[in-house]
């Protein structure tokens, strides 16, 4: 399919040498690159324009696509760049002899002649999902094993054991998403969390798959007293404001667009049910301001692109770095055509206090199975403003928002009636609490990398007082830890050691401290 040669977009000084790094690790002979652009970067930009000098320089490009809605809109980045091209998708024209093919990884399974399609390069858009798909492991290790494979992604961390860095040699990366807010390219961010009433109760959901259940989510979230506060909350902090919803399955969307809908605020519902065109109307609609809420499920948390939206609903908790991120990344996009100020995210998911903020990345680097947990640093432990909901550093003494002052808080504090318990319950309650905010805040640390120290610090902050070491036993994995867990954790606990300087000492100490004085030899000198 031939296209107009059109003036292509201009790359930001960023862009350009992101890409300048790519070729220099090519040039140092590398094949498998991974490319990692956050969100709001300018991924697709990017991506244009690689295939652009693929073209130029007479090289066969696969782009690899994951959704069938990614295929129009990677089109239409091709054709700013004029460049032709052809396509393995149901509906689309095939053209073998174009340079450039665009290819949904569902249609890839029901055709052949790609096998033998002579690529030099094969480009993975959301690489965290297209490289470990069954066609994309084809492509790595069977049909196109001499081809260039570059792996692009705003996140490089999943759940699941294997990784990308099992899959990449290397990478290159764009800025950390606070260095693109200090460059204006990036919308400054605030942050609402729920006072603990108020967030969805995961007590009886189940983990499957290194991510919260979605049946048990069902029950947790899609709950007419937690759709009804989120309104009342969206009314209060973020009225008349464009907004996105991502919820935990479509019936739980519809429910929380008709909440908005009686409630006077007008809302509409996307699935992967609806047609193209009917999206494409409803993203019109959203960005002119005929409807204000748009919710769905696992629809527009990829590949949706309106600066214009302000303000994100978190009402699916979820364990996963990648989905999070890509989530809060739906706004934090720049709008100087509707005088877009910041992104707002009101979190009832407690996402937020799970996994923390975008703007917590300090670096990017490439997670392997031996070392999953190497994206950035750890989360800055936060507080929650009890005037206005506004999520801060625990640093922070005055809000940003109402100008709470923590300084001048009364020590008196004045309440709704609450039960009253003896000394020995409240004791034992108090010590319960602290005991799960421990645990939580162990997996939290693990899971983004960050040193056991950094747990202990967030818990003295909070509570005054550092936790027992007895509390560390089976917080992270449990009382029946599988093998490769105690693997995983020494893996983490040297990955930690190497950095601030640590003896295998302190690793058999920490390793000890989750997993018990038993039979630490056949793991750690292993």
């Amino acid at each position: 399919m031939n296209v107009a040669a059109t003036k292509p977009p201009t790359l930001r000084p960023y862009q350009i040498q992101l890409i300048k790094d790519l070729y220099d690790k090519l040039a140092e002979g590398h094949k498998r690159v991974a490319v990692i652009a956050g969100t709001g970067a300018g991924k697709t930009v990017i991506a244009g324009q690689i295939c652009a000098h693929a073209e130029s320089r007479g090289c066969r490009l696969m782009f690899l696509v994951h959704l069938d809605v990614l295929v129009g809109q990677t089109y239409e980045k091709m054709r700013a760049f004029g460049l032709h091209c052809g396509f393995i998708k149901a509906g689309w024209a095939e053209d073998p002899n174009a340079p450039i093919q665009i290819a949904s990884i569902q249609t890839m399974l029901k055709r052949r002649w790609w096998r033998q399609w002579p690529a030099d390069v094969v480009l993975y858009d959301e690489a965290h999902t297209t490289v470990f798909s069954r066609v994309g492991q084809q492509l790595l290790y069977e049909t196109h094993r001499d081809a260039v494979h570059l792996a692009l992604t705003a996140t490089p961390y999943r759940l699941g054991k294997a990784q990308l860095g099992d899959h990449m040699e290397t990478m290159v990366a764009s800025p950390v998403p606070s260095e693109l807010q200090k460059m204006g390219f990036l919308a400054p961010m605030k942050y609402y969390g729920f006072s603990l009433e108020n967030q969805i109760d995961l007590s009886g959901v189940r983990t499957v798959a290194g991510d919260f259940d979605e049946r048990d989510l069902k029950n947790a979230c899609d709950r007419p007293e937690l759709v009804e506060r989120i309104v009342e909350e969206w009314h209060r902090l973020t009225p008349d404001k464009r907004s996105i919803a991502f919820c935990v399955d479509v019936e739980h969307a519809r429910h929380v667009a008709a909440a908005f809908n009686a409630a006077g605020v007008p809302a509409a519902t996307v699935d992967g049910d609806t047609p193209i065109r009917e999206r494409h109307k409803l993203y019109a609609d959203l960005r002119a301001g005929h409807i204000l809420m748009l919710t769905s499920c696992n629809v527009i948390s990829i590949g949706f692109d309106e600066p214009s939206v302000e303000v994100g609903l978190l009402l699916r908790p979820t364990q996963s770095l990648a989905l999070h991120y890509q989530q809060i990344g739906r706004v934090m996009r720049i709008s100087p055509q509707t005088d877009k100020l910041n992104g707002i995210i009101l979190d009832q998911a407690g996402n937020l206090n799970r996994l923390g903020f975008p703007e917590d990345i300090q670096f990017y680097s490439l997670p392997t199975r031996q070392d999953p947990t190497t994206q950035g640093v750890g989360a800055a432990p936060t507080k929650q403003c009890p005037g206005c909901g506004l999520l801060v550093r625990i640093s922070v003494m005055q809000c940003p928002d109402c100008g709470h002052n923590w300084q001048e808080e009364a020590q008196v504090i004045l309440d709704d009636l609450s039960e009253v318990r003896h000394d020995e319950q409240v004791t034992i309650t108090q010590e319960q609490e602290m005991i799960q905010f421990f645990h939580e805040q162990r997996k939290k640390t693990f899971r983004q990398g960050a040193a056991p120290s950094w747990c202990d610090r967030v818990f003295f902050e909070k509570f005054n007082r550092l936790p027992q070491d007895a509390w560390c036993l089976g917080s992270t994995f449990g009382h029946q830890p599988t093998l490769d867990d105690k693997y995983d954790y020494k893996h983490y606990l040297m990955q930690i050691a190497q950095r601030q300087g640590k003896s295998i000492s302190w690793v058999i100490s920490e390793f000890q401290k989750e997993f018990g004085p038993a039979n630490w030899q056949e793991v750690i000198l292993n």
